[in-house]
């Protein structure tokens, strides 16, 4: 009715008096009726019997209009429903690289208003500024992923702070593969696994019920994968290759003390924990997909987005490494993908209507199209992704 209303009283003021094409608007009429004449008309009963008739046209006038804007204004109501708002995502890791990219993506549509989950707020902010991001469409909220207090401590923040939950990306990550001892996260688990698994583990299942609540036409939780646990490919067999064996390293707390710092159980590498930890990731995705889906008409997916050679991924590698490594990548192995790039491609599985079936990991050919891509037996293990969630569970504090 308030749209109607004010459809009525718009039309009111764009119908001129009849013979004064540029009438003031003392001598305006509304629904027909003359302002100055309303104002000046004596009781005679020749101008009642006009008020009469001026009264007949407001009426004619009124049910006219009614009759011709009450149809759009409630089918563009019905319509858009649930597309008038911006859609609210969060991307974890989004103050460098690959998530800042993805954010910015996002942004220039502003169709979004990113939630920027970074343990450097000051980091964020700058890097936002220096993306171009416009500051409506962002937040920056505190998340460390080593700690499992702050994970819980976000979405209690989050929460707080009102906004709907519609796509969760899972992208942050720790990589430290010239590693020799490994590092631990606040509750005491191998670094990489802890940070790049666990914490994304703890921080989907507790906002999972946001993403139920979500009236967005497509609700999504996106965990980015890699290639380099994935072992039906070229990259995924260069030593050392991810495996995690019995999980007696993951089922023991992975702290180094009662058990190993590594899932199977062997001897510390730090660039096999990160890949475990991707392996982990994929696993995660899929057993979300067979947990949830059907249930939550939330997609569950995972990608790998191509070799970003010139991310800060890489900071923690040899410095001869990170020389040769991109120009190996754009004139060797022709796989190469700039952080715009993949940015692009991971915003396309956040929003893209065509990316919407669940279980499954996107990747990119050479010509920049999505396609559908197998997952290695390691990375698609059905009775290993229960396993996974059951441990991770326990770890985590949900079991």
């Amino acid at each position: 009715m308030a749209l109607q209303a004010a459809s009525l009283v718009s039309f009111a003021f764009l119908v001129p008096k009849e013979g004064k094409a540029n009438a003031s608007f003392k001598d305006s009429s509304l629904f027909g009726v003359s302002l100055s004449d309303q104002l000046n008309a004596d009781c005679s009963s020749a101008a009642l019997r006009s008020k009469r008739e001026s009264n007949q046209r407001v009426w004619a006038v009124r049910a006219e209009a009614m009759a011709t804007a009450s149809p759009a204004v409630n089918r563009d109501t019905a319509e858009g429903k649930k597309t008038l708002r911006k859609g609210s995502v969060v991307i974890t890791g989004a103050s460098s690289g690959l998530g800042l990219a993805t954010a910015k993506a996002l942004a220039e549509t502003g169709k979004w208003h990113i939630i920027m989950a970074c343990r450097d707020f000051l980091k964020a902010e700058r890097a936002a500024k220096s993306a171009g991001i416009a500051k409506e469409n962002y937040t920056i909220m505190h998340l460390d992923l080593a700690s499992l207090d702050s994970v819980r401590q976000f979405v209690d923040n989050f929460r707080r702070s009102g906004r709907p939950l519609d796509v969760l990306v899972c992208n942050a990550a720790v990589y430290l593969p010239t590693a020799k001892q490994p590092t631990f996260t606040a509750e005491g688990f191998e670094l990489s696994v802890g940070t790049n698994h666990l914490g994304h583990f703890l921080l989907s299942r507790l906002l999972l019920d946001d993403l139920k609540k979500s009236d967005y036409p497509s609700k999504r939780l996106i965990i980015v994968g890699s290639i380099t646990g994935n072992t039906n490919t070229l990259a995924g067999n260069v030593p050392p290759k991810a495996n995690l064996g019995d999980m007696r390293g993951l089922a023991g707390g992975l702290n180094g003390i009662n058990s190993s710092s590594m899932i199977d159980g062997e001897e510390f590498d730090g660039a096999k924990a990160y890949k475990d930890s991707k392996v982990c990731n994929m696993l995660t995705m899929q057993e979300f997909h067979r947990r949830f889906h059907e249930e939550a008409g939330i997609t569950f997916a995972s990608l790998y987005p191509g070799c970003i050679a010139t991310t800060g991924l890489f900071r923690e590698h040899i410095p001869l490494f990170r020389l040769l490594f991109p120009p190996f990548q754009k004139y060797i192995t022709k796989g190469f993908v700039s952080e715009d790039e993949a940015g692009k491609r991971l915003a396309q599985v956040v929003s893209d209507p065509s990316l919407t079936k669940s279980g499954v990991y996107w990747s990119w050919n050479k010509d920049s199209a999505s396609f559908q891509n197998q997952l290695s037996e390691e990375a698609s293990d059905a009775d290993k992704a229960r396993k996974v969630w059951e441990i991770s569970e326990k770890l985590v504090g949900l079991a």
